[in-house]
């Protein structure tokens, strides 16, 4: 079965109720260098962590991700209460932030789930606080799934982009190789006229002697090699956009190579019309860059 691209981005929310309780979970996800678990869970809540742990590590395979729990009674069996004075000291920083520094403010949902400002714990006995748990974590992994279908369509719209780009890259590919294949001749025009102009027009220039000038700037100038790796480079990367799945550290790897043979081919570059093919490559692979960085 052929697997899709991830985005590292995405969000998802559910809701629930069990055993007297309501709660909602929300998960956000951006760009991480692996898997990173930010988790929010309030007071008396605190056993739930290694079972959101555990579930998001076998679903999710990079990204910096945000989890929040926000529980409520829902009939009379809790005793959670408000610490007020937390929540108002809570509410004062934060909309002093989000002035200062142009921020969103923050939602009764965000408040509630920092640490301290719920007080309480469940008041179930063991069986029924078992079961409560196990209907949270159930519906955390649909909030999983959420998040992971989320990702998966900003995934489709980043494997067009990212084919677009290595089509274009290729196509720069096949330009570099038809002008490298000229360059001996180019140098050898450009040495002759430089060689003239210093002569005066002086005609006595000894060709064994241009050919051996030639030969040597050309060895210097001689691509081959980086274009061979370029060429390379491009059809693994087609290979990983094809097999999908979570392939963004290896397609970070390749753009970074493919970064530096169009780097070094614009070093050797003995021409004018080589040079511009190199930094279209460059500039093209940047972009690439940018968008690998969001692949899971």
């Amino acid at each position: 079965m052929e697997l899709s691209l991830h985005s590292m981005t995405g969000f998802a929310r559910t809701s629930g109720e069990a055993e007297g309780w309501s709660w909602v979970w929300e998960l956000k996800s951006v760009n991480g260098r692996s898997l990173e678990l930010r988790l929010r869970l309030p007071q008396g809540f605190e056993a739930l962590e290694p079972g959101v742990r555990s579930l998001a590590q076998a679903r999710l395979a990079r990204g910096s991700v945000n989890a929040a729990l926000t529980v409520t009674p829902a009939g009379g069996n809790g005793t959670l209460s408000l610490n007020r004075a937390l929540l108002d000291q809570y509410a004062k920083a934060a909309l002093e932030l989000a002035e200062t520094y142009g921020l969103p403010k923050p939602g009764p949902a965000e408040l509630l789930s920092l640490k301290g400002v719920v007080e309480g714990e469940p008041a179930l006995g063991e069986e029924a606080r078992t079961a409560l748990h196990a209907a949270m974590l159930a519906d955390l992994e649909q909030a999983v799934a959420g998040l992971k279908a989320h990702r998966a369509v900003e995934g489709e719209k980043i494997a067009t982009l990212l084919t677009t780009l290595l089509d274009r890259i290729a196509i720069l590919h096949g330009e570099a190789d038809t002008v490298a294949r000229e360059q001996p001749g180019m140098i050898r025009e450009r040495l002759v006229a430089q060689i003239e102009s210093l002569l005066g027009g002086d005609k006595r220039v000894d060709p064994d002697r241009v050919a051996q000038e030639v030969a040597l700037i050309a060895v210097k100038a001689d691509v081959r090699e980086e274009l061979d790796r370029l060429k390379a480079h491009i059809e693994q990367a087609c290979g990983l956009l094809k097999a999908g799945g979570p392939v963004g550290r290896k397609f970070d790897f390749l753009a970074q190579e493919l970064n530096r043979e169009a780097t070094t081919l614009c070093n050797k570059s003995a021409t004018v019309e080589l040079n511009r093919v190199g930094l279209d490559l460059k500039a093209t692979i940047d972009q690439l860059r940018e968008q690998v960085q969001n692949i899971e």
